[in-house]
């Protein structure tokens, strides 16, 4: 009886971690193009080696919302900052995040 118990814990944890990486991947599509981004003027960084990753235009779930420019820091020595955009395909518009490599 407790064998059966674990595994039906066990069984719903697994399952709950395959679902939460799902969602994880999950891509939001708008079909609304994102307004052009809002010219910004760019402070001087913080510090050397800063990255200005620019602004942007998010998706609320209704309407586009700024999300303004700011500086990053880099996560180690010789990291480049690639920015994120938003990308049209045959769903619709879909933004992908920024990274570092």
């Amino acid at each position: 009886m407790k064998f059966q118990s674990l595994w039906k814990t066990l069984a719903v944890g697994v399952l709950s971690f395959g679902m939460a990486a799902a969602v994880a991947e999950a891509q939001v599509y708008v079909h609304i193009g994102p307004p052009r981004p809002i010219v910004e003027r760019r402070p001087p960084p913080p510090r050397p080696g800063y990255v200005w990753r620019a602004g942007y235009h998010r998706w609320d779930g209704g309407r586009y919302v700024w999300v303004p420019g700011e500086y990053l820091a880099p996560p180690r020595p010789h990291a480049h900052y690639y920015q994120g955009a938003w990308v049209h395909d045959g769903h619709g518009y879909r933004w992908r995040d920024g990274y570092w490599r």
